[in-house]
């Protein structure tokens, strides 16, 4: 039997050179299950796949929300030819009724549990329409199935925990895996860097520190104690403001943490409490980031403008932030994904006829009651603010902030991503107003 599992293509071109960490793993659950099964994996975005040409017995695609109209499309057309296609992930997850009608079979949830059912009934040609995953204790995972994945990828990514204890009205990342933490066994954590090819790699954690300082300590001591590796994540002010912080930003940077990306969200009171995302930044926020500053560590701040009760001057007070703060800054525009709080919340005032590829961080989705808030004032305002961000100056004033301790992997790995990002914005940007004529 010959398996595919193919990631589609991002609707914003380009992007961080990243494997894409769902394909093989996916490839993994598969071999596991299935030992003689011919797995082929593909990246849509590197790897130009046509659907009248695909040879397989089985399709899975793994779907985000603003992929998932080339998804459909894809599937749509391989099912004509007769190939059974399963989908999966957030989308599918959140809107499985929805996904039903481009699949012979929908995966709600977490894979682990149903794979192996999936690929049986398959085998049988007994699809069903539906699989609930259930989510699982996480001490039995294979590792990544690395080298089955074709092209070039300086970096590739590991998870060492699912689910986050934060409550924030528009993240679809909790309603997936979950509100309480769970946890990987930390050899086994160790086991999967270790086959990593290069020596940088993305942790995908939701929030890289957990909820358990003792547990997230031990793991960054024994990262710390393997042959060494720099790695990259995302995590909360909040960790770090509580007794255990500093002991576990120490073992972070020794462990080969020197960039890691920051849910600041907005520094608007008013605004956190409306996103329920207060509760993670800690009480001094500033404070906080020169403390993981001065470890060596770069800090990268996600900022979320647009929302409802967003005005106008937060685009320029962006900027601001980040010329004060010497931070890189990337801005998203506020967007409500299905299964979210916060689509429900905005759902009557979303804008009709608009594809899920909009739902993408720079497409205004839903209207504004300030006509200076138009859909199309805050498209414009935020591919400006990305482009004027990442001018060479600016990235050369914020990579010289990052401190000594950090040289050469952080300054290496600030400047990259700061550079890939210049270059995607003035491409978005320059597209937006060759659009506009």
């Amino acid at each position: 039997m010959k398996v595919t599992i193919l990631f589609p293509e991002n609707p914003n071109k380009g992007g961080f050179p990243l494997a894409p960490p769902v394909l093989e793993y996916l490839a993994a659950l598969t071999l596991r299950h299935l030992p003689d099964c011919d797995v082929e994996l593909i990246d849509a975005n590197r790897t130009k796949v046509d659907p009248e040409a695909l040879d397989t017995d089985l399709l899975g695609i793994s779907l985000m929300t603003p992929s998932a109209p080339w998804g459909y499309r894809f599937a749509d057309r391989v099912r004509a030819r007769g190939i059974p296609v399963v989908l999966g992930g957030i989308h599918p997850s959140a809107l499985p009724d929805e996904a039903r009608a481009h699949a012979d079979a929908v995966v709600v949830g977490e894979a682990e549990s149903v794979w192996g059912e999936v690929l049986d009934d398959a085998v049988g040609k007994r699809l069903r329409p539906l699989y609930h995953g259930q989510r699982l204790a996480l001490d039995d995972m294979p590792p990544p199935a690395i080298g089955t994945l074709r092209g070039h990828y300086p970096f590739r990514g590991v998870f060492t925990s699912r689910g986050c204890i934060h409550k924030c009205s528009f993240c679809s990342v909790r309603k997936f895996f979950g509100d309480t933490v769970r946890y990987r066994p930390i050899a086994d954590v160790v086991r999967d860097v270790a086959q990593i090819p290069g020596r940088i790699y993305y942790n995908g954690d939701d929030n890289i520190w957990g909820s358990n300082p003792d547990r997230t300590i031990a793991m960054f001591k024994a990262l710390a104690a393997a042959p060494k590796k720099w790695w990259f994540g995302q995590g909360d002010l909040l960790s770090i403001e509580r007794p255990k912080g500093d002991e576990m930003l120490k073992w972070a940077y020794r462990s080969g943490l020197r960039s890691v990306w920051v849910g600041y969200e907005s520094d608007d009171e008013a605004t956190l409490k409306a996103y329920r995302a207060r509760g993670k930044q800690g009480r001094n926020r500033e404070a906080t980031l020169k403390r993981i500053q001065d470890t060596g560590v770069e800090v990268v701040l996600f900022l979320i403008l647009g929302g409802r009760q967003g005005r106008i001057e937060d685009f320029e007070r962006a900027m601001e932030l980040s010329d004060r703060l010497r931070l890189t800054v990337h801005p998203i525009l506020l967007t409500p994904y299905p299964g979210t709080e916060l689509y429900e919340q905005y759902r009557p005032h979303l804008r009709d006829g608009l594809g899920w590829e909009r739902y993408d961080g720079v497409h205004g989705v839903f209207e504004h009651d300030d006509p200076r808030m138009s859909a199309g004032e805050r498209e414009e305002r935020i591919l400006r603010l990305n482009r004027d961000l990442f001018t060479w100056g600016r990235i050369r004033k914020r990579v010289a902030q990052i401190d000594h301790k950090g040289f050469p992997v952080a300054h290496m790995v600030a400047f990259m991503k700061q550079m890939a990002m210049r270059r995607g914005f003035r491409r978005a940007y320059d597209a937006y107003c060759a659009a506009q004529g």
